[in-house]
């Protein structure tokens, strides 16, 4: 098997992904602040551009984790199963505050956008990064903008929440399970949603919700959104 086989078998794609997770996971015992899938995702990123290994065949691999990411947020359902009643108890002033933040998250990105000077293909790539990966492309690939970056832009507003949202919010004054868990799940979607979980159950469980709550609200929002780019 020539070199080009190699790399184009899986098992390289799924190899890579392990090794540089397991890496990560060391990394962040250290650094606790640091996400493992920050810091997993730019080692993968170094040695792909370190040795000039194209993406297409990492991907092979790749692809096949991803597949793991369904059953994987089906799961989300037992922490939400278990907390309902809270919930329930709370679902107005949920809804509410998903609905305020997600509004919040487009507007900010679409100043953001303007104030940089970025043209109109980022502009509506970035609009819908805050909700989770496969809604967040659609949205983009809908509004005519580029779902490969909006990709990167999700992930990378995933990273970034999960790392800083909580101390943010503790700093603010928030330091509530319902709190922390629907600002995080509504800003920063499955990968604040993880972090999350990792801590505790119920802001967990709160995330998980507010994650799914503003990929429908965020859906709907977008409509007189694609009516005036349309």
């Amino acid at each position: 098997m020539n070199t080009s086989d190699w790399l184009m078998n899986p098992m390289f794609g799924i190899a890579l992904s392990v090794v540089a997770y397991t890496a990560a996971q060391h990394i962040h015992k250290r650094w606790r602040w640091l996400h493992p899938l920050f810091v997993c995702s730019g080692l993968i990123i170094c040695i792909l551009i370190s040795f000039r290994i194209p993406y297409t065949a990492y991907k092979v691999g790749a692809d096949l984790i991803t597949l793991l990411l369904g059953p994987a947020t089906v799961a989300l359902g037992v922490p939400l199963y278990k907390h309902a009643g809270l919930i329930k108890k709370h679902i107005t002033g949920i809804l509410i505050a998903v609905t305020i933040g997600s509004l919040t998250g487009i507007v900010s990105a679409a100043a953001l956008v303007g104030l940089l000077g970025g043209s109109r293909e980022i502009l509506l790539s970035m609009l819908p990064k805050s909700v989770s990966s496969p809604i967040a492309l659609e949205i983009s690939r809908h509004l005519g903008g580029l779902p490969e970056l909006t990709a990167v832009l999700t992930v990378l507003t995933g990273l970034f929440g999960s790392m800083i949202g909580r101390k943010l919010l503790t700093w603010l004054g928030w330091r509530d399970s319902l709190s922390i868990g629907i600002a995080v799940g509504t800003a920063a979607h499955g990968i604040g949603t993880a972090r999350l979980l990792k801590d505790s159950e119920e802001e967990g469980s709160m995330s998980g919700f507010a994650m799914g709550a503003a990929g429908i609200i965020t859906s709907i929002l977008f409509i007189p959104v694609y009516w005036w780019f349309s």
